[in-house]
C-alpha cells in the first residue's frame, strides 16, 4: 500500500470542496422574487389555560368585631383562559391563481414570494 506525503494529501483534501461546488447546479440560477396581492388575512389564535391559586377571605361587617387576623380564609383554584396569536392565514393571488399560506407575521397588502423553476424529471430507473 502506497502512502501519500502529508502536503500532497492536504492539498488534495483542500481541493475537494471546490470540485464538489463546481459540479452542483447553482441554487439561485432559477429563482426570482415577485409580489402577490394579499386578499385576506385571518389571525390564528391559540387558547391557553392557566391554573393558579389565590386566597378567598370573608369580609365580615365592621359591627361584628372580627379583626383581620381572625378572618375566615381559604385557598381556591382559579382557572384563567388566554388567547395569543400564533400566526396568520393569508389568502393571496399571483398571476390569476389563488394561494393560502400560514405565515408568522401579517404581510400587509403585498406579499413578497419566491418563484423557483425546477425541471420535473422522472427517476433515472424509469427513463
Amino acid at each position: 500500500m502506497r502512502v501519500l506525503p502529508v502536503p500532497l494529501l492536504l492539498c488534495l483534501l483542500s481541493c475537494l470542496p471546490a470540485v464538489a461546488r463546481a459540479e452542483e447546479p447553482s441554487a439561485t440560477a432559477n429563482v426570482r422574487v415577485e409580489y402577490a396581492q394579499v386578499l385576506h388575512v385571518e389571525p390564528v389564535r391559540q387558547t391557553l389555560h392557566a391554573k393558579s391559586t389565590q386566597e378567598d377571605c370573608e369580609h365580615p361587617g365592621e359591627a361584628s368585631g372580627v379583626t383581620p387576623a381572625k378572618r375566615n380564609c381559604r385557598t381556591v383554584r382559579v382557572d384563567r383562559e388566554f388567547q395569543r396569536v400564533v400566526g396568520y392565514d393569508v389568502d393571496y393571488i399571483h398571476r390569476g391563481v389563488r394561494y393560502r399560506s400560514r405565515l408568522p407575521v401579517d404581510p400587509g397588502k403585498r406579499l413578497r414570494i419566491r418563484i423557483t423553476v425546477v425541471p420535473d424529471m422522472p427517476p433515472a430507473e424509469k427513463r
